[in-house]
């Protein structure tokens, strides 16, 4: 049975994972900006309130989350794991790690415990250096799907046909060309035509 406190706490994660407070993440949702508000979690008598099944389906919606994977949010003495597999995200790109579609392959992976998500493709990439802050900060581990579809606004990881892999976000997608928006104002956007481009996968998550 899940709590009141378990709730709360998934929708504050699943915000998280996608870089968005609780108001970002309702507002995206196209509810109001207040829905998930700390003050909107107790009434004013005391009694709890509790999210709408409605409030709930459009966050998951707007997140491409699966139900599955909310409930593995919901509170970590409830999940079940699974090994990952893990890489540096400076050593990815050197070759090796992954197949025409973006799928891990090869002994080189180390692995973490991660929630067991019926998505049997992800992996995560330990993020090394500063150069992707203030989105992500060294040691950070991002959980990427080669399968999850991909839409404008969300942060991926793009491997070039040269070698090159990046995370960035989706600013633009046409049959000709791929848009990003750096991660830190300090780097340039990038553009590239698709024919240049080796596989895209979305960022599900990120653990700080």
């Amino acid at each position: 049975m899940f709590s009141h406190s378990d709730i709360w706490t998934a929708i504050d994660r699943l915000a998280e994972t996608h870089g968005l407070s609780a108001s970002g993440l309702a507002k995206r949702a196209g509810l109001d900006a207040t829905t998930f508000n700390k003050s909107k979690r107790v009434m004013f008598d005391g009694r709890e309130r509790w999210p709408s099944t409605e409030s709930l389906a459009k966050i998951l919606n707007a997140t491409h989350t699966s139900f599955d994977d909310f409930v593995a949010l919901l509170s970590p003495s409830k999940m079940r794991t699974k090994p990952l597999p893990i890489l540096g995200f400076a050593q990815a790109g050197a070759g090796g790690y992954f197949d025409t579609s973006g799928v891990p392959v090869g002994k080189s992976w180390d692995e973490v415990s991660f929630p067991d998500m019926p998505d049997e493709s992800i992996y995560a990439l330990e993020i090394q250096g500063d150069s992707m802050l203030p989105a992500y900060r060294d040691g950070d581990r991002i959980v990427v799907s080669p399968t999850a579809p991909i839409r404008r606004g969300d942060r991926v990881v793009l491997q070039t046909s040269d070698g090159e892999i990046m995370a960035k976000e989706l600013k633009r997608q046409t049959n000709k060309t791929i848009e990003l928006a750096s991660l830190n104002a300090d780097h340039a956007d990038r553009t590239f035509p698709v024919s240049e481009v080796a596989w895209m996968a979305r960022i599900m998550w990120v653990s700080q």
